[in-house]
């Protein structure tokens, strides 16, 4: 079987850490709030391509240094050059940019974004993405890509937004591309919890190691299942779990669970 020791790579475009079968993804450009660049891009792609494929990586954790989460594409490097490229190119790049959310969505692995501060074009779309997401009292979200000229459907926005928060609020929020806070998204179910900034990366990562000691088979199961399930009528839906739950009832950490409840200990799970 083709497995790979996460813990082991290097990326060149931002910070990497594996602790505890937890990944920590940090944006690490302060100084300019941590924007994408065309090869940041590319490999944050590949690498959550490659996560299905890690044996050590239960659960990731998606931040940015400095008091800010991400601000988007980098004007200079990003913006200024797609002002130049023809339709091939372009559409080269915008693809590029989706399969970031698709293999964000597709990895076995829970994803948790950590907020704080400008959360802004493909980094609100990479909070948007992620299935859990925590924020500071400072964070600042904004699909702002109306406001440079370019449609509110980026990168999956359209389909995934009002999901979220609904379909009223998702408009909104494209057409006029506003920052939101965090207050507001805490009450719209876009945010799980606002905390204080220095409990922020912890509280993302206590989640993700809770999330990595449980039954790592059963979380994939879900996490492909709520976004699967998107296109399948109930009925399909229905079919679906069926097929699902009895495929995670010939696990191992299934038994584990019911010898566990038998001689009344918690289950030590070991994700097969």
């Amino acid at each position: 079987m083709y497995k790979l020791k996460a813990a082991d790579w290097r990326p060149q475009h931002f910070r990497w850490e594996v602790k505890d079968r937890v990944a920590t993804v940090s944006l690490n450009r302060p100084e300019r709030k941590n924007p994408l660049t065309f090869e940041s891009y590319a490999e944050l792609r590949d690498t959550f391509h490659r996560l299905q494929y890690a044996e050590d990586v239960r659960a990731v954790v998606f931040t940015g240094e400095g008091g800010n989460f991400c601000s988007g594409g980098d004007v200079h490097e990003i913006i200024g050059p797609l002002v130049k490229m023809d339709m091939p190119d372009l559409m080269r790049f915008t693809r590029m940019t989706g399969n970031l959310v698709k293999e964000m969505r597709t990895c076995p692995q829970p994803v948790i974004a950590a907020v704080d501060g400008v959360c802004a074009g493909a980094g609100a779309i990479i909070s948007m993405a992620s299935d859990l997401r925590y924020a500071t009292p400072a964070a600042k979200t904004a699909f702002l890509f109306v406001r440079v000229g370019l449609a509110g459907c980026d990168m999956g926005a359209c389909a995934i937004l009002p999901r979220i928060i609904g379909q009223g609020r998702a408009a909104e929020l494209l057409y006029s591309g506003r920052s939101f806070s965090a207050e507001e998204g805490l009450a719209w179910g876009y945010f799980n919890e606002v905390l204080p900034a220095d409990k922020l990366l912890a509280r993302a990562q206590e989640m993700a190691k809770s999330l990595a000691d449980g039954p790592a088979f059963a979380h994939a199961m879900t996490k492909k299942c709520l976004h699967q399930e998107w296109n399948l009528s109930i009925e399909q839906a229905l079919e679906t779990e069926a097929e699902a739950q009895a495929i995670c009832m010939q696990t191992n950490d299934f038994e584990r669970a019911y010898n566990a409840f038998v001689a009344k200990q918690k289950p030590a799970f070991q994700g097969d």
